[in-house]
């Protein structure tokens, strides 16, 4: 009936799988959980999600060499035993009791089922300000009604069903060898071959929140991720959407000389505990033009 898929790189994910597997026992539901570790360099995480394998129905399967989120996701989907795929990033707590079930309500409804996803209303730690002020901004929008008003460019992988025979189609693009836009991808092709994504809410909370300096860095790898799939985004992504427009302007020059002088100041407000999410939207926009 359900494989659940959950990829993991260098993150202790014993906790999501057993409040996963206690759900799923409770139904009373054929179901397995795959976790794949992409390569993960961490033996403390490696040998706390070791301990999965002893959960029935639960395997935990170890790579060596580190293929990226999407082909791991991909290699997971393939390995699947049951028609429907729950795919959820390792980094995610379950809070609500029925979680499973509501998906599994939802099965006749949709190819495509995604739940969505929260944030702690609070977070103290002031290293990861800049990727809790953005999450926070993005929660606002995550609801199922706003998302199912533009459902295919309000894609997340992070928490989504799928029925499997459908995913196998299209798979996710193994181009994103690095991090950043996997997902966005994904959606585009579902709408390119006219299918529909239901939206619901039944979210999972995002706990791996990155330090200000490793989401900044994160953020640039996506922007080279963005740069190389050369206008596959079909108008969906909001960065180059605008260098597009400034380009006709003839100012991406202007922009480029902009991030050069002004970059090195940005980044110092970006890592800072006050970032700005303005500034971080032009430090973007500056970094993609100088690619």
């Amino acid at each position: 009936m359900l494989s659940i898929l959950i990829p993991t790189y260098n993150y202790t994910c014993y906790q999501l799988v057993y409040d996963l597997h206690l759900q799923a026992e409770r139904l009373g539901i054929p179901y397995e959980i795959l976790v794949m570790e992409d390569g993960s360099r961490s033996q403390v995480d490696i040998i706390a999600n070791h301990k999965i394998a002893e959960l029935t129905n639960c395997q935990h399967i170890q790579r060596k060499e580190n293929i990226g989120l999407a082909a791991t996701r991909n290699e997971l989907a393939k390995m699947a035993r049951y028609d429907w795929i729950l795919i959820i990033d390792s980094d995610a707590t379950v809070e609500a009791p029925d979680f499973l079930e509501k998906y599994c309500s939802y099965m006749q409804q949709g190819k495509v089922v995604m739940g969505g996803l929260y944030h702690q209303e609070k977070n103290d730690n002031p290293h990861v300000t800049l990727r809790f002020k953005y999450e926070k901004q993005a929660d606002r929008y995550r609801d199922a009604a706003t998302r199912n008003r533009r459902p295919h460019s309000q894609l997340s992988c992070f928490n989504i069903m799928l029925h499997k025979p459908t995913f196998l189609q299209i798979l996710f693009d193994e181009d994103c060898t690095e991090y950043g836009y996997e997902d966005a991808l994904f959606g585009v092709e579902l709408k390119k071959r006219g299918i529909d994504i239901l939206h619901i809410d039944n979210p999972l909370r995002h706990d791996g929140l990155d330090t200000n300096e490793a989401f900044l860095h994160k953020s640039e790898t996506a922007l080279r991720t963005l740069k190389k799939l050369n206008g596959k985004m079909q108008g969906l992504s909001h960065v180059e959407n605008t260098y597009k427009k400034i380009e006709k302007l003839h100012l991406a020059w202007a922009m480029r000389l902009f991030h050069l002088l002004f970059a090195g100041l940005i980044r110092r407000n970006l890592l800072s505990r006050t970032p700005s999410l303005f500034l971080f939207s032009v430090y973007k926009l500056g970094y993609y033009a100088t690619l």
